[in-house]
């Protein structure tokens, strides 16, 4: 008798399905959709012939032969749309335009401050996404949906922020509720849910992963077999207000309120805190993280201590969660080496031999553009849902 695992998992033969196999490169034929679902052949050339009269799909050239005639390869039209990615964060914003396959077609970045609160900052955001859209040649009506992340939980099926400790006069703002000059849907997220969507990438993942952000706030963004998990509420991986004791005793008031939060200890406020107290002349989280990759020994020590503090809780998560992987991101993760070397000496110290044996614990490759490619991954994803699909083909059917 087979085992459960011998079982072949036909998925979905939807059109929206359908396309998205063939965008996320699972299938390049109509002779492998119908491997991939199990449909039959009929079924799939039909939909798939949808999908091309609908502009969402291309033919392009042929495929190897297996014995018969060579099939013809499809390809997803990415330049179908185009849709706006914003990366809010507490000091900075980034606006880009990108194709449907997330590719960068513009970007622009301006500093802000995000305590303005939601009417200066997101009109500067309005502004922004005009300019980046004149350079990339498009206007208002191109963009088919549109993504946010931004630094504080949110109840992502309405996107508001709710109790952001970081972004005062922002509780319960309707933030799609600013992109109204836009047709499409626009969905809004915490900024570390969205850089882990960035971090897996348009193929995605069947790994579970914890993208693990360190700046001004620490936060976790969890990925199960391949999708972000939010919780019942959205406000799951917020594990920047987990208590943590301080070795000397301290109790250090976090600005949720309450004590001894880990990213009141080993936060990028609490890094640039301590670095002044040791005597560093430095004005900012950057400097204290410059200095460690330059080799200063007081801040590779503060920078490998906050590691060590961060990975007792992550320690805690690989316990519980069992990870594949863990990808570190964010201003204070820049500083490499040291911080990594804290965080696995506390991991691998605390966590079960099991769940840490294969445990790969890494910096993102590039921490300054997964906000964005996630925001508009995020955006693509709600565009190119089963419904939407299904609506953009009945729309082109009535078109012709």
């Amino acid at each position: 008798m087979a085992c459960h695992h011998d079982r072949v998992a036909h998925s979905s033969a939807s059109a929206g399905a359908l396309l998205h196999h063939v965008r996320t490169g699972r299938a390049r034929s109509r002779a492998e959709l119908v491997a991939l679902t199990g449909a039959a052949r009929n079924t799939v050339s039909a939909r798939v012939d949808q999908l091309i009269a609908a502009g969402l799909l291309e033919e392009g050239g042929r495929g190897w032969s297996t014995g018969g005639r060579p099939p013809t390869l499809l390809r997803f039209n990415s330049a179908a749309g185009c849709v706006l990615a914003v990366d809010l964060g507490v000091t900075s914003v980034d606006v880009a335009v990108t194709d449907l396959s997330a590719q960068v077609l513009a970007t622009i970045g301006h500093p802000i401050d995000i305590a303005d609160g939601p009417g200066p900052v997101l009109a500067e955001v309005d502004r922004l996404a005009q300019e980046v859209l004149a350079e990339a040649g498009l206007t208002p009506a191109d963009v088919c949906a549109v993504g946010v992340g931004v630094p504080g939980p949110v109840e992502f099926s309405t996107g508001r922020p709710s109790h952001p400790p970081i972004m005062p006069g922002w509780h319960d703002f309707p933030i799609p509720s600013a992109f109204g000059r836009y047709d499409g849907p626009v969905f809004v997220d915490n900024d570390v849910n969205v850089m882990a969507l960035g971090e897996m990438g348009v193929a995605g993942s069947v790994q579970d992963v914890l993208v693990v952000k360190v700046g001004t706030g620490i936060g976790c963004g969890i990925i199960v077999d391949g999708d972000v998990y939010r919780g019942a509420q959205g406000s799951a991986g917020d594990i920047g207000h987990i208590h943590v004791p301080c070795a000397d005793g301290r109790e250090v008031v976090c600005r949720c309120g309450q004590v001894n939060c880990l990213e009141a200890i080993a936060g990028g406020g609490a890094l640039l805190r301590d670095a002044r107290a040791a005597g560093l002349p430095v004005a900012t989280t950057r400097e204290v993280v410059e200095r460690a990759a330059q080799g200063d020994g007081v801040a590779l020590e503060l920078v490998r201590h906050a590691g060590r503090t961060i990975g007792t809780v992550l320690a805690a998560l690989v316990n519980f969660f069992n990870p594949h992987r863990i990808v570190m991101t964010g201003g204070v993760a820049r500083a490499g080496v040291p911080l990594l070397a804290g965080i696995r000496e506390s991991v691998y110290a605390r966590s079960m031999p099991l769940a840490a044996r294969a445990l790969e614990i890494t910096v993102s490759d590039a921490p300054d553009l997964s906000g964005r490619v996630g925001a508009a991954l995020m955006a693509i994803e709600g565009y190119l849902d089963d419904d939407s699909v299904s609506e953009a083909l009945t729309r082109a059917t009535l078109a012709r």
